[in-house]
């Protein structure tokens, strides 16, 4: 099994090691460190991350990690499970998006030892952990006042990629094109596939979006034989999910008080009412309709909107929208039963 060595300290297979490492210093003279936990199976396999907080507001995915952490199926196997539960340390502590050189860490990738801020600390990110390896997870959520289904955004026409966009679990896929400066343009510059997940709202825990996404790194864990696959009981159905060729927002068409028609999950046919815009005194001001049929995978949640405003992201399918939707509320269902007193962490 290869050496790895993170930040100077070297994980033995057979061992898990937690790590802080130091990305910079406070004006204070003190140090912030990005926390790393790292499981090592004895036997030979995948070296694979999961990170969270690229963007500090985005706090889904440091439950997510939590969680997984103290999970008691989370036994690996074989390989190597890299977590890293906020990248942004900074951003978190500001619940911001930015660093506190107002750059976006997720536009800064590769970054450079002798550059910004966001410079540093993405090199840093990237050459002791992304660079060992071989796949990763990016777990992100919808902006500020903004929720997104949950979804896995990847570069789907890579055969492995789509492979684990598969099998990760939720109902939509997206064909992402990349971004520069992204992290996933440079890890795949480096040979490493990624699933980016996005599910819920910035600065906000949903439930859901939560237990759908450590459900769906196990699923990933489990696929490339990193974890033992429950047997006991009946197998369970592994549904396909649907792939999205193309994404749009529908805009305000005037400033005012917003009462939703339709929310996250919906199928909505074109001309389909989404939403009024209306004045303080309750004059009906304007309707934002579909411009085509889909389902809403992203919507703003602020009732106040300026004309222009993106306030629904509809995604568009070649196939039946309303099966689609169905998809949606099965999974709703599975991992929010109803009734259920406390949320279980197996």
């Amino acid at each position: 099994m290869e050496k790895l060595v993170i930040d100077g300290v070297e994980i033995r297979p057979g061992t898990q090691t937690q790590i802080e490492m130091p990305v910079a210093k406070l004006y204070t003279d003190t140090d912030i460190s990005m926390p790393i936990h790292v499981v090592r199976a004895k036997k030979t396999g995948p070296t694979v991350f999961v990170s969270a907080a690229v963007h500090g507001d985005e706090l889904n995915g440091v439950e997510i990690i939590r969680r997984l952490i103290k999970l008691k199926s989370l036994k690996i196997t074989a390989g190597t499970l890299i977590l890293v539960p906020m990248v942004n340390v900074y951003g978190v502590l500001n619940q911001s998006r930015y660093m506190p050189d107002r750059r976006d860490l997720n536009r800064t990738f590769p970054g450079s030892p002798q550059g910004s801020m966001a410079g540093r600390v993405a090199d840093k990110f990237l050459t002791e952990i992304v660079n060992h390896c071989d796949y990763g997870i990016d777990l992100h959520t919808g902006a500020k006042h903004r929720s997104n289904l949950p979804q896995i955004r990847a570069d789907l026409n890579d055969e492995l990629t789509r492979n684990l966009a598969d099998v990760f679990g939720v109902p939509v896929l997206l064909n992402a094109n990349l971004r520069d400066g992204s992290l996933r343009q440079s890890a795949l510059e480096s040979g490493v596939r990624i699933l980016l997940y996005e599910a819920g709202e910035a600065l906000r825990f949903d439930e859901l979006s939560i237990r759908a996404g450590v459900k769906g790194v196990m699923n990933v864990l489990s696929h490339l034989g990193m974890v033992r696959k429950k047997t006991s009981g009946r197998p369970k159905k592994v549904l396909k999910p649907f792939e999205a060729n193309h994404s749009a927002w529908s805009r305000a068409n005037c400033s005012g008080i917003v009462r939703n028609i339709k929310e996250l999950g919906d199928a909505v046919q074109k001309n389909d009412a989404l939403a009024e815009i209306g004045s303080p005194f309750g004059e009906l001001m304007g309707t934002v309709r579909a411009s085509r049929s889909g389902i809403i995978i992203g919507k703003q949640n602020i009732p106040l909107v300026q004309e222009g405003d993106a306030m629904f992201h509809i995604a568009y399918f070649s196939e039946d929208d309303d099966e689609i939707a169905e998809r949606i509320e099965t999974m709703q269902d599975t991992l929010l039963p109803e009734f259920e007193e406390t949320p279980a962490e197996d």
